[in-house]
């Protein structure tokens, strides 16, 4: 992870716009790395602790106008601030593979490029409040933001969820979300990985699994 110097952890982000596999490739990602007798944790923003769920489900439920683009964006960081310091930090402190269902980049992406802030403004106020922490390789899972969607309304009615704030709002501003993150891996490729999200999840996980593998042995170098 970018600024800290572990022998053996990895920090891992899994992004994409809603819908787009990122809980079922993350359980595959950590299977195959546990196989490989690697120790692996799992977690996810926001949320990832006690506190951090709380204020995941006061983000994500309830209608789009629920709070300000700023309040938004602070109750975000807020949540990873406890992610950092208690879950993410401790793991790789003592050698572990952390895996995060999303982390700043999906803050650039919807409260930056979907809510209109200032992407300068997340990245300083990201630095400030986790010591500019950022992810050893970002997986970006991308694909076309109807099918996401589609396939996250379904799951949230499936399972009975309420968090369909982000889901409600209309497919211009999910698509301003994927552009945000192929711009992202576009500006910093070494840290970054698209993966055609698209295929059947074999075929996205093989992808997944491959560029993981090619990525461990680079790990932790300057």
């Amino acid at each position: 992870m970018t600024g800290q110097s572990e022998a053996k952890s990895m920090f891992l982000a899994v992004e994409g716009v809603d819908g787009s596999g990122k809980s079922g490739v993350i359980a595959h990602l950590a299977d195959y790395l546990a196989s490989a007798g690697l120790p692996v944790i799992t977690t996810r923003e926001p949320g990832g602790t006690p506190s951090g769920e709380k204020l995941r489900a006061l983000l994500l439920s309830g209608s789009d106008d629920a709070w300000h683009p700023m309040s938004e964006l602070l109750l975000m960081t807020a949540a990873r601030v406890e992610h950092v310091q208690k879950i993410i930090l401790p793991a790789l402190r003592t050698g572990q593979i952390i895996i995060s269902d999303r982390f700043v980049g999906s803050t650039i992406a919807y409260q930056g490029a979907g809510r209109g802030l200032s992407e300068k403004f997340i990245r300083h106020l990201h630095a400030e409040a986790v010591g500019d922490l950022w992810p050893d390789l970002t997986i970006v899972l991308d694909i076309d933001v109807t099918v996401g969607l589609s396939r996250s309304r379904r799951r949230l009615t499936t399972e009975i969820l309420d968090e369909g704030r982000f889901e409600s709002i209309d497919t211009t501003f999910h698509e301003k979300i994927r552009q945000s993150f192929l711009a992202q891996a576009a500006q910093a490729p070494d840290r970054h990985v698209v993966i055609d999200a698209s295929g059947t999840p074999e075929d996205v996980r093989k992808s997944v699994i491959a560029a993981v593998s090619a990525f461990l042995p680079h790990r932790n170098q300057p």
